[in-house]
C-alpha cells in the first residue's frame, strides 16, 4: 500500500507525504474517519513511505505486512486454544485479512473470525506487549511504527496503561492510532495526539474508482456511489452483490409498516416485539449496521418530502415497498425525534444494553413519531 494506492482523500495525502519528507513527523497522530474512508490505508502508505523510502524489498515487507519494525494492534475476541487474547496471537489472520481488503471496517474483522456477535477489544495484554516493543531497537528501519485499529475498542484499563509512552515515546518510535469516532476515546488519549480527519469519499471519485476497477457501467457506478454515501468498503460490497442490504430493507420495511399500524392497532405490538426479538437476534455490529441503514433511509425519506429526490438513492423496488409512500410521514417536526431514538439505541447497543429491549423501546418511540402531524410555522 502506497498513497497511490489510498482512494481520494488528497488534502491529507500531500500533507503527510511532506511531513515525511520534511522530517516533521509527530510520534503521535490519530486518524479519526467513518469505514471505507482510507484512514487504515492511509496509515499503511504512511508506515511505508517513513519506513521504506524508495526501498522495493522493503515496501514488500511492508506490503506483507511482515516488516519487523511495523506492529500492529487491533481488536480481538476470546478463542479456543488462546488463553490471553491479544494481537499478536492473531497477527497470522490479521495479514490474511488485510491483504483481502485494507477498507473493510470491524464487523468484516469480527465475521472473519467467525465472531459475528462479538464486538472485539484491545485488552490489557496489547498495552503490554506495546510496551515491550517500544523498548528494543529498530530492526532494519529508522522508525519503529505503531499501528493501533480501532482505539475507541480499548478499554480504559488499557488506555491508561500507554498514556506515558504515548505522550513521550522514544525518538524512533511512530504511533498512528485509527478510530471511526472519538467520543469512546478517552480525553487523555486523545489529547497527547495530533488529530487528522477524514472526510467520506466524494460520489465522484467512487464512480471512477469503480469504472476503472470494474467492468460497471457509469449510470450503475453513480448509483453504487450514492448508495455506498462515501464508504469504498461499501462501494465494493455493493458492486459485488447487489443483493447486500436485502436483509436491511425487509426489515426496515416490516418494521415501519407494524409500526405505523399499531398506532390504532393494539395487536400489533404484538408483531412489533416480535420484530424486535427477531432483530435482537443478529450480532451486535450487524444490529448497529441496521440502524444506520435505518438512519439513512429516513433522511433520504425526508429529502423526498421536501422535494429534493435526487438525494435518495436506495432502491427498495425488488422488495416492492416505494419510499415516496413513506416519505409524507417523515418531516420536521418529527425527524429529530427519529433521529435521537435512532443515535441513543446505536450508544445503548455498544454498552452491551439488553437488545430486545433497545428494539422494543425504539419500535414504539417510532409509532409515536411517525404519527406525528407536521407543524408548519
Amino acid at each position: 500500500m502506497n498513497f497511490d494506492s489510498v482512494i481520494g482523500q488528497g488534502f491529507l495525502k500531500d500533507y503527510f507525504q511532506k511531513a515525511i519528507s520534511s522530517g516533521r513527523v509527530p510520534h503521535t497522530q490519530l486518524f479519526v474517519g467513518e469505514e471505507g474512508t482510507g484512514t487504515l490505508p492511509m496509515a499503511l502508505a504512511f508506515a511505508n513511505r517513513l519506513l521504506c523510502g524508495d526501498n522495493i524489498n522493503c515496501q514488500n515487507k511492508v506490503n506483507k505486512l511482515i516488516h519487523p519494525d511495523l506492529h500492529f494492534v487491533y481488536p480481538t475476541v476470546t478463542a479456543a486454544g488462546i488463553k490471553k487474547p491479544d494481537s499478536e496471537s492473531f497477527l497470522p489472520r490479521w495479514r490474511e485479512f488485510l491483504a483481502e481488503n485494507p477498507y473493510a471496517g470491524l464487523y468484516d474483522w469480527m465475521q472473519f473470525l467467525d465472531a459475528p456477535n462479538k464486538q472485539g477489544a484491545i485488552r490489557v495484554a496489547d498495552a503490554e506487549q506495546i510496551i515491550k516493543k517500544v523498548s528494543v531497537k529498530s530492526y532494519e528501519a529508522d522508525y519503529k511504527v505503531f499501528i493501533i485499529w480501532m482505539v475507541e475498542k480499548m478499554n480504559n484499563e488499557t488506555a491508561n496503561k500507554l498514556l506515558k509512552i504515548l505522550e513521550e515515546p522514544p525518538e524512533d518510535t511512530k504511533f498512528i492510532l485509527i478510530a471511526e469516532r472519538t467520543d469512546n476515546i478517552l480525553s487523555t488519549i486523545i489529547s497527547r495526539c495530533q488529530v487528522h480527519q477524514f472526510n467520506l469519499i466524494p460520489i465522484e471519485v467512487i464512480k471512477k474508482e469503480l469504472t476503472d476497477r470494474f467492468d460497471i457501467k457509469p449510470e450503475e457506478a453513480v448509483k453504487i456511489a450514492h448508495q455506498a454515501n462515501g464508504n469504498w468498503q461499501k462501494a465494493l460490497q455493493l458492486a459485488q452483490d447487489q443483493n447486500t442490504d436485502d436483509d436491511f430493507q425487509k426489515f426496515f420495511i416490516e418494521w415501519v409498516r407494524v409500526a405505523f399500524m399499531a398506532y390504532k392497532d393494539k395487536q400489533a405490538i404484538n408483531k412489533l416485539i416480535a420484530w424486535s426479538e427477531n432483530v435482537a437476534s443478529l450480532g451486535k455490529e450487524s444490529q448497529k449496521q441496521f440502524l444506520e441503514f435505518a438512519l439513512e433511509t429516513f433522511r433520504q425519506a425526508l429529502m423526498i418530502n421536501y422535494q429534493n429526490p435526487s438525494l435518495a438513492y436506495y432502491d427498495f423496488s425488488r422488495n416492492r415497498f416505494d419510499l415516496n409512500k413513506l416519505a409524507p410521514f417523515i418531516h420536521s417536526t418529527n425527524i429529530q425525534g427519529i433521529y435521537k431514538a435512532l443515535t441513543d439505541a446505536i450508544f445503548h447497543l455498544e454498552r452491551n444494553a439488553n437488545s430486545k429491549i433497545i428494539f422494543l423501546e425504539l419500535s414504539v418511540n417510532l409509532t409515536k413519531f411517525m404519527h406525528k402531524k407536521e407543524i408548519i410555522l
